[in-house]
């Protein structure tokens, strides 16, 4: 899921569509290329699909989540502006079940193989194997030890997962994408990337010959792709794994590349995009190296400092995580420093 705040903007990128395609049709990004939204129940309110013309049928990248609503839309779909089209294989970019909760269901309507990243195709199946660990002590364990109240805690690490399970059971089967692959969609030639951050081994797609960047969260217009630290790594440096991704775009993809997010909407300027992220995120970094130069801070005490809205139980989770990857970032820089007082962890300048 994606930042409920706002990086900063420099207004120069250039949307060659004045508006997103509605609820229930499909919309036409370049030749041979559908673009279309499921819906999602959360703040930010839709998924974007894409379809590829692939020979006589057509390749989708990505599905939406398993909720009654975003099947309902598909049926719609089906049964109008895709009556007849034939899925030819369903591609998945990453684990998140707003990309991959149909994926299974929509393998089972259309007979189409799944092609995702072994870290996808296996993360999904242990949340689906074990759905009682993401509502588990250890969360509970992770929240309280970094300074959030035992009832929040409680409430937090149980309805802040619980959209992970919005996923239908996939395939017993698929075919793995690889960094570095090459891969053949119609007659198109796509080389797969892959970035890190808001979703190991996240799947992108490039086109050299038509500038054509499918970039699924890595590269957002306007929001920033969550980046949390996993309760089983506590100590990760996920925002460390986002930056040097969105470093090696901005250096192997052209700036006149056509960039297909996963959400809103498509856009001309990757490498501006890419700077602002990074210029966004150094600055929520200045925050807490503030704040903390000041005093000792939790992560719960940093939380509203870099999100300054009310946040419910599901935002919250991703806003702690994502303050805690601001945090570990600056430890592993020796900027700040990880110090344990009566059981609870602190930050404070080194």
């Amino acid at each position: 899921m994606q930042n409920p705040t706002y990086p900063l903007i420099h207004d120069t990128l250039q949307f060659p569509l004045d508006a997103p395609p509605d609820y229930g049709t499909v919309q036409e990004v370049a030749e041979g290329v559908l673009w279309l939204r499921i819906p999602l129940p959360f703040q930010l309110d839709h998924v974007n699909i894409y379809l590829l013309r692939d020979g006589d049928g057509w390749a989708m990248i990505d599905t939406g989540i398993k909720t009654k609503q975003a099947i309902e839309m598909w049926e719609t779909l089906f049964d109008g502006p895709l009556k007849g089209f034939q899925i030819t294989r369903i591609i998945v970019t990453h684990h998140h079940p707003d990309h991959i909760g149909l994926a299974g269901w929509l393998c089972d309507r259309t007979g189409a193989q799944l092609l995702t990243s072994q870290t996808a195709f296996m993360t999904c199946r242990v949340i689906s194997l074990a759905p009682q660990d993401f509502g588990s002590r250890q969360y509970f364990d992770f929240y309280s030890s970094h300074g959030m109240e035992s009832e929040a805690a409680g409430l937090v690490a149980i309805q802040g997962n619980e959209y992970l399970k919005l996923v239908s059971p996939l395939p017993t089967t698929y075919l793995r994408l690889v960094l570095g692959d090459l891969l053949t969609i119609g007659e198109r030639q796509f080389r797969v990337l892959t970035g890190d951050g808001h979703a190991p081994e996240q799947i992108m797609l490039y086109c050299e010959a038509d500038r054509l960047l499918f970039a699924a969260d890595q590269v957002l217009e306007r929001i920033s792709p969550n980046v949390s630290v996993f309760a089983g790594e506590p100590n990760g440096d996920p925002l460390g794994h986002f930056l040097r991704s969105l470093r090696l775009l901005g250096s192997e993809i052209p700036d006149d590349t056509l960039v297909l997010a996963g959400h809103r909407r498509p856009f001309l300027g990757l490498h501006q995009r890419c700077a602002e992220l990074e210029e966004h995120h150094e600055e929520r970094c200045d925050r807490i190296r503030k704040a903390c130069a000041e005093r000792p801070h939790s992560v719960a005490e940093l939380v509203p400092i870099l999100f300054t809205r009310p946040l419910d139980p599901h935002q919250m989770s991703f806003a702690f995580s994502e303050t805690l990857a601001h945090a570990n970032r600056l430890i592993r820089r020796g900027e700040i420093e990880e110090i344990e007082k009566d059981g609870k962890k602190f930050c404070q300048k080194v």
